[in-house]
């Protein structure tokens, strides 16, 4: 089953159009990425000899650089792979035909969600060695192993990233009957995370927030890092936030720092072990997440009259 589905993937109209944007996004922002790289790359930066970070993060300002863009097209990926994962199968009659077979209904929506995280598995892995290619042939630079490891974590959490919303469009592909509803609803759950939640914090915040002309330092620390909190429920922070430490070694924290806390800092880039220990929350969060969405959708699928 899940070769099959992976056939129906990769050679459905839907997967070459996300495949094909994409890929655009990818060229163009390592084009700009390496136009720019030189400036970029400052003498006087802690992360200046991360060169290939330096590829994935650098901007002339034209174009966001890649995991700013993946914060948007990983959750469009991860909804077209999977709002109809489930009710197109009904909406056809093959659902039943299907289960018909001697096939488990936990197999079947098993292999919907892990044949197309393959997919995407694969997808961003060729992405992430073709720019390591492009960067060795155009710079010359070997590319050093903290990078790799690096590369190969903002792989890895992007393929979270997306399975994420990957598995929140199964869930309302099983919850409701009709495809349209159910794409709907999982770009407006974007829509709502992307640009609406961060402004009704901000207006909530407002509101109770008392005037920080009037607050000790330690009370200021502590609201900005309620509404970091708060923001954080929002899977594109936790995604962003995460790609920032792995992507910028120089980042030593996610929240506010106290003048205190920076005195007697050492400019230098952490290590990769330092960067993974900032962000376990927010990669905890993302596996959390995707783990309750998928749980759901099998709790219904598998208690589901699908004969109606």
């Amino acid at each position: 089953m899940v070769r099959k589905e992976i056939a129906d993937q990769v050679r459905s109209w839907r997967f070459i159009v996300l495949l094909a944007l994409i890929v655009l996004t990818f060229i163009a922002s390592m084009y700009v990425s390496l136009a720019n790289i030189k400036p970029g790359a400052g003498v006087n930066e802690p992360e200046r000899f991360l060169l290939y970070l330096k590829i994935l993060t650098t901007t002339d300002g034209s174009l966001p650089s890649f995991h700013i863009f993946m914060s948007f097209l990983g959750a469009i990926l991860g909804i077209g792979l999977g709002f109809d994962a489930v009710n197109a199968e009904q909406q056809n009659g093959t659902l039943i035909r299907l289960l018909a077979q001697p096939i488990y209904r936990d197999n079947f929506l098993l292999a919907k969600f892990i044949s197309p995280l393959i997919v995407i598995t694969t997808l961003f892995l060729s992405l992430a060695l073709l720019m390591i290619g492009g960067g060795l042939l155009i710079t010359g630079v070997m590319i050093e192993w903290v990078e790799l490891l690096r590369i190969l974590a903002f792989t890895l959490l992007t393929v979270l990233y997306v399975g994420f919303w990957l598995s929140l469009s199964i869930l309302l592909s099983v919850k409701f009957k009709q495809a349209t509803t159910s794409a709907l609803t999982a770009i407006g759950i974007w829509l709502f995370f992307t640009i609406f939640y961060k402004i009704v914090v901000n207006m909530i915040v407002k509101a109770f927030l008392p005037d920080p002309a009037f607050l000790l330092q330690e009370d200021i620390l502590y609201y900005n890092n309620l509404i970091l909190d708060l923001l954080r429920i929002s899977p594109g922070q936790l995604y962003t936030d995460a790609t920032t430490v792995l992507l910028m070694p120089a980042v030593r924290s996610l929240g506010a720092l106290t003048v205190e806390q920076m005195a007697g800092a050492i400019p230098t880039p952490l290590s990769f072990r330092e960067s993974i220990m900032i962000v376990w929350p927010q990669l905890t969060g993302l596996i959390a997440a995707t783990t309750v969405c998928f749980a759901l959708a099998y709790y219904w699928f598998m208690r589901r009259e699908i004969r109606s």
